[in-house]
């Protein structure tokens, strides 16, 4: 989880560098940069001979003016034209920081992605962002959030510790989507909650009910020391890489459990993917860590196609 204070730390040290580089950080990197970062993980849990691309959107926290509709349709055209298999979403679509000049209803920005489109389907799940803005789910201990409400309004189905069954080219798999882990960390303060999130891996898992390989949806990347071999790629976002990332360290995102969780590609007992997402949360800020699609592309024969 970015933290405020490490974030504002990061963000604080960059006042050494000058204000051209402040000015970039808030009107360039995070308004007029887009990227597509390409992963080719080979989990051994996946079948080499099973090619698959997957287009992944994370963090998109629509607000003007940093993430208008008018972003949020060009990203959408992009996705789409990787031509991806699959598209996950990875939540966190509601705005993430107080400096705007209008909150974008869920209506709105989810009408825009009901756009995406891939012969596989696109599939969502929620962000720590998504519970923490709706008061109701706050107050109730339960969803669906608003979010959510609105991406199966636009048929785009959610994900809250579920799995589905998908084929492609005759083979097997399972997409799996994990409940928030960060959902009612607002409410514990006056619930008095003992687990503050609406996570179930264990169950998640237990609605896979053959060995074809699984694919895990998690907003937070935290549950990657959890995770099981029995899953072959987990794909994550939240962090924004850092929002600040100074020679490819990110100091806005703690270590925790021995593990800095923060960006890229890693390898625990199932590959690991964090997507550094398209908007920002706590500060119109972003540096060194550009707003990215990312497409991961599973299998040798997807690499030579």
């Amino acid at each position: 989880m970015i933290s405020r204070r490490h974030l504002i730390r990061s963000i604080g040290g960059l006042s050494a560098l000058g204000v051209s580089t402040a000015a970039y950080g808030v009107g360039v990197e995070p308004v007029l940069r887009l990227r597509v970062t390409r992963y080719h993980p080979t989990p051994r849990q996946w079948p080499a001979d099973l090619p698959l691309k997957i287009a992944v959107i994370a963090d998109i926290h629509a607000c003007d003016p940093w993430m208008s509709l008018e972003r949020i349709e060009a990203i959408v055209d992009r996705t789409n034209a990787l031509n991806a298999d699959l598209i996950v979403l990875l939540g966190d679509y509601v705005a993430g920081i107080r400096q705007v000049t209008r909150i974008i209803p869920s209506s709105e920005w989810a009408r825009v992605l009901a756009d995406l489109k891939a012969p596989l389907g696109v599939h969502a799940v929620m962000g720590n962002h998504d519970y923490w803005d709706d008061k109701t789910v706050q107050r109730m201990g339960r969803g669906p959030t608003v979010a959510h409400r609105a991406l199966e309004a636009a048929g785009i189905p959610v994900y809250e510790n579920d799995a589905v069954r998908l084929t492609k080219d005759g083979r097997s798999f399972w997409l799996a989507g994990l409940g928030d882990q960060l959902a009612y960390y607002p409410a514990q303060r006056y619930r008095r909650l003992q687990r503050f999130g609406a996570d179930d891996l264990a169950g998640t898992l237990a609605k896979v009910t053959d060995n074809a390989p699984i694919i895990l949806l998690a907003h937070e990347p935290n549950i990657a020391a959890r995770v099981p071999a029995r899953v072959a790629l987990q794909l994550s976002g939240h962090t924004h890489g850092g929002q600040v990332r100074l020679l490819g360290w990110s100091p806005a995102v703690p270590t925790q459990h021995g593990l800095r969780l923060a960006y890229g590609h890693l390898r625990l007992k199932c590959d690991v993917i964090i997507s550094g997402g398209l908007g920002c949360s706590i500060m119109p800020v972003r540096v060194g860590v550009p707003p990215e699609i990312v497409e991961v592309t599973l299998g040798r024969g997807a690499l030579a196609a």
